[in-house]
């Protein structure tokens, strides 16, 4: 995320065979698959919801004979596959394959999604389009990828930048869904400022209009969708939460920029405020700050590291 933001058969194990298609009542449904190889496929959902079809690319568990968790990670803002068909996600930025290859766990990463908050929109909007990612991420996609990957129903989410409240919103709105969530390198805060600007900033440098997606400044659906109110937090309650940001200091020499140490001193204050209110009402979560910690994939890939053994236990039950 650029500085402007702030400012203003693979899924049966083998690629030769894939499942056959699954539906939902709703209309959703797993569109096509695209096998890339023994383990890893692109999964063309569509959403009834969004009238389209939604990319993501699924990482098989390593062990398929019994079912198993998936996880969920979501980009960030200016993350996915852009118009010019370049893609910047997990994959592309972490070791995020080679780290959960072992494991047993299937990886599911949204491609789609860019400069929405993954959210449900108020309104369609003409640059960005129908909105209705809630709904998408907690209704209509799990259960078509639990009968297509054989999983088990247990779920972690993970994302970063834009996409870290928007984890904490889709556990909250989704009550028993996710078991854990990782929320790196976000700013909570929706429905106050810095966030609510920040919120209306990432919006905008993707062409959006901020109104379109909770109502004009200062609708209720801002704070509606605010992940860091008390009422929203205590549905964060018993779920397992791996928060992280960076903190003040000289970043590690030769892992980021200037920008990214700009953007991430705002998102300390806002961490160090939700830190703050989980404290206040009793929510455990699990906070960390890098010193020098950046607003950038290296220091996202280390904080799944250092999340993970906390979600692989929650995602076994």
């Amino acid at each position: 995320m650029s500085l402007s933001v702030v400012v203003s058969g693979v899924l049966t194990g083998h690629a030769s065979a894939d499942p056959a298609p699954q539906a939902a009542n709703d209309g959703s449904h797993i569109d096509h698959v695209v096998p890339i190889d023994a383990r890893h496929s692109t999964v063309y959902v569509y959403s009834a919801a969004m009238n389209r079809v939604i990319a993501m690319r699924v990482m098989h568990a390593a062990d398929t004979s019994a079912p198993q968790p998936t996880l969920y990670l979501l980009n960030g803002a200016e993350d996915g596959i852009a118009d010019n068909g370049v893609e910047t996600s997990w994959e592309t930025k972490t070791d995020v394959d080679a780290f959960l290859s072992d494991q047993n766990v299937n990886v599911v990463t949204i491609l789609d999604g860019r400069y929405t908050y993954y959210t449900d929109w108020a309104a369609d909007d003409p640059r960005l389009g129908r909105n209705r990612w809630t709904t998408f991420l907690t209704q209509e996609l799990p259960p078509l990828l639990d009968a297509q990957l054989n999983a088990s129903g247990r779920n972690a989410i993970a994302g970063v930048s834009m996409s870290a409240g928007a984890a904490l919103s889709l556990a909250e709105d989704a009550p028993g869904l996710y078991s854990s969530v990782g929320s790196f390198s976000g700013c909570a805060e929706t429905s106050t400022d810095p966030g609510r600007r920040y919120a209306q900033a990432v919006v905008l440098s993707g062409g959006g209009n901020p109104w379109n997606m909770w109502g004009v400044d200062g609708s209720p659906g801002w704070v509606e969708n605010d992940p860091s109110t008390p009422a929203n937090l205590e549905k964060l309650r018993g779920v397992n939460l791996y928060i992280t940001a960076g903190d003040a200091g000289d970043a590690a020499a030769g892992r980021t920029n200037a920008a990214g140490g700009m953007l991430e001193s705002v998102v300390s204050t806002c961490t160090h405020e939700l830190q703050t209110r989980t404290e206040q009402l009793g929510i455990p979560a699990t906070y960390s700050y890098t010193p020098g910690g950046q607003h950038a994939w290296p220091y996202w890939q280390d904080a799944l590291h250092e999340a993970w053994p906390s979600f692989d236990k929650s995602l076994r039950g």
